[in-house]
């Protein structure tokens, strides 16, 4: 079998669209956004789900097709809406599906089932679409490294901790814009997601739309931390946020230089050098080759 995360590619933003806005899904992928998440809960009414579904099952190949990556959220296992919410999600060029109030691992290994299912059934080639688990609730949080390990699907995990929404309630914090109060479980689901083996972390988003700067802040906190990628709510942050989790040219610049000056000292038989001041070893050689390589799958970097 192919181990799904395999296939997982780095996401800077993943955008959420209402998924019964037609008209907003099909202006979507021109924001640059690298995924777009078609929000079959939260953002939908009830009465409004099976038009939403039937949207969704047109729209994935068509917006699949123009190369950016396609997530479904679907409505969390206790609603008994899943199974239908994935067998109109499940088509041909699907990227993922987000699942919201996790609870535990088998909440995950249940999704992976259906959507084995749908694959089977529609003929989709096996074991590839892959599961981003909404962390949202105390009890998925303190379980984040079990959910990683609960489907080799995983592939994006997170949590984030907006004002007033489902981690907040949960846990009980007050919201600030620094985010000290959510530091601790951001930090601690990053080190679970990497421990579990998850290759691209996302974190929440950035609830005020207005206010751009604290948007930056944040963004940059989350890269700094260990996150590869972030969510947004609304088309003008996808810009900024893309901007914060590139690497930039000074950045591939040291690190083609390191490759560089390793090969160099391995040609006279040393095993470290002096590189701009600071000591590189093999250890800097293996993260400049790694962070290389996230550069050229973002199409920023080519030999």
């Amino acid at each position: 079998m192919i181990e799904s995360n395999a296939s997982a590619k780095p996401l800077r933003t993943m955008l959420y669209v209402p998924a019964n806005k037609e008209e907003w899904i099909r202006k979507a992928p021109q924001y640059g956004a690298d995924a777009i998440i078609l929000d079959l809960e939260d953002s939908v009414s009830l009465e409004q789900k099976p038009l939403a579904r039937e949207i969704v099952s047109r729209v994935v190949p068509e917006l699949a097709s123009s190369g950016v990556a396609v997530i479904v959220r679907v409505n969390d296992l206790r609603t008994g809406m899943t199974g239908d919410d994935v067998s109109f999600a499940v088509n041909k060029g699907l990227y993922g599906i987000s699942l919201p109030m996790t609870t535990g691992p088998e909440d995950v290994r249940e999704l992976d089932r259906l959507i084995s299912r749908q694959e089977d059934l529609k003929n989709i080639l096996s074991h590839r679409v892959l599961i981003d688990p909404g962390l949202e609730t105390a009890t998925a949080i303190r379980s984040a490294y079990q959910i990683g390990l609960a489907s080799d699907r995983v592939a994006h995990m997170g949590v984030g901790g907006g004002r007033g929404g489902d981690v907040a309630r949960a846990l009980g914090f007050r919201w600030t814009p620094e985010g000290t109060e959510t530091l601790f479980i951001r930090s601690k689901v990053l080190l679970d997601s990497r421990a579990a083996g998850v290759p691209y972390p996302v974190t929440g988003l950035w609830q005020d739309i207005a206010d751009k700067e604290g948007l930056k802040k944040f963004a940059i906190h989350s890269r700094n931390l260990g996150y590869t990628g972030m969510a947004v709510i609304h088309p003008s942050h996808v810009s900024i946020v893309n901007e914060i989790f590139s690497p930039t040219v000074e950045e591939i610049s040291e690190w083609v230089g390191i490759i560089e000056a390793m090969n160099h000292a391995r040609s006279s038989g040393r095993a470290a050098v002096s590189y701009n001041g600071s000591m590189v070893d093999i250890a800097h050689e293996k993260t400049a080759k790694e962070m290389l390589q996230l550069a050229r799958e973002l199409g920023l970097f080519s030999e």
